[in-house]
């Protein structure tokens, strides 16, 4: 296993350095799947396969596809196949060792994004237009062993982000940033796809029974911004509001966060701040929450 620390030889573009060319217009996803690595390149509209060194296997454009056309977003895999959701509101399965496009879904919504897979369920978030006109509040329900819709799901306005842990699904709704703000909801298949509302999150991960949240509040009159770090234990069902760092350093309070991610291995979180003009910060903690190092990630370090 790997340790990611400030130890470890930095390349700032690995991508560049093992293909000699640049990796294209917004990576928005990516996934490590069967010991490779997958990335959607949203405005460049494409999926590109890589092994473990960032060498690309093979790549496939949805530029001429007039069904997804709109910008491929996010994926998940299972059982040999990529699940990616694009804007224009079409889901692809993808052969995962061809990156052939097997089969579609179309006329789902208007922005699909984010994906998880839970009990042979593709959960597909269905949020609002590019210019906010049309707003929603809907996660798609697609059976994997059809490939067909089976059901909608009312959940909170412009659903986003979708983790699955403990064959539950997770999910954070966007609102509209007005009158109505993050949403932290649980999907429980188990109980007919029961949505439970948890509180309110910007950004999450999970690993190991326990989902790690941060919810940043940011007053747009004065520009600053307040981190709230606390965690969801998913078997006790139980919230606990006591932040799970120790001894973080004092800007992580209040800098703008990109990236929340947890070794499911040995427990290590890592956290990232990004403001698109300097390099980006790494920030690694033990699993017990003890502040270990932090380091230089390059510029624009959230994906």
């Amino acid at each position: 296993m790997r340790i990611i620390n400030k130890d470890a030889d930095f390349i700032s573009d690995i991508y560049k350095t093992q293909n000699n060319a640049k990796l294209g217009d917004l990576g928005q996803s990516m996934i490590k799947y069967e010991d490779e690595i997958y990335i959607a390149v949203s405005g460049s509209n494409y999926l590109t396969k890589l092994n473990a060194a960032g060498v690309e296997l093979k790549r496939v454009s949805f530029v001429s596809d007039n069904d997804f056309s709109a910008g491929i977003r996010y994926i998940d895999a299972e059982d040999g196949y990529i699940y990616a959701s694009f804007y224009g509101g079409a889901v692809a399965k993808i052969n995962a060792k061809t990156l052939e496009v097997v089969d579609k879904l179309t006329g789902l919504g208007d922005n699909l994004e984010g994906v998880a897979i839970c009990e042979d369920m593709l959960y597909v978030a269905n949020s609002c237009t590019a210019d906010w006109s049309t707003q929603h509040t809907d996660v798609k329900v697609i059976d994997l062993r059809t490939f067909k819709l089976k059901e909608l799901l009312t959940v909170g306005l412009n659903p986003n982000a979708l983790i699955e842990e403990d064959d539950k699904v997770f999910l954070i709704s966007w609102g509209n940033y007005g009158d109505v703000g993050y949403s932290l909801q649980m999907i429980d298949p188990a109980a007919n796809n029961k949505v439970t509302e948890l509180g309110s999150a910007t950004r999450m991960c999970a690993a190991n029974d326990i989902l790690y949240l941060v919810n940043s509040l940011t007053d747009w009159n004065t520009y600053t911004t307040v981190n709230t770090f606390f965690t969801y234990n998913i078997k006790t069902g139980q919230m606990n509001n006591a932040s799970f760092l120790k001894d973080a350093p004092a800007e992580l309070t209040s800098s703008t966060l990109y990236m929340l991610e947890v070794n499911e291995n040995n427990g290590d979180i890592y956290i990232s701040t990004s403001e698109f003009t300097t390099n980006g910060t790494i920030y690694r903690f033990k699993k017990d929450g003890t502040f270990i190092e932090k380091f230089d990630a390059g510029h624009g370090s959230f994906i």
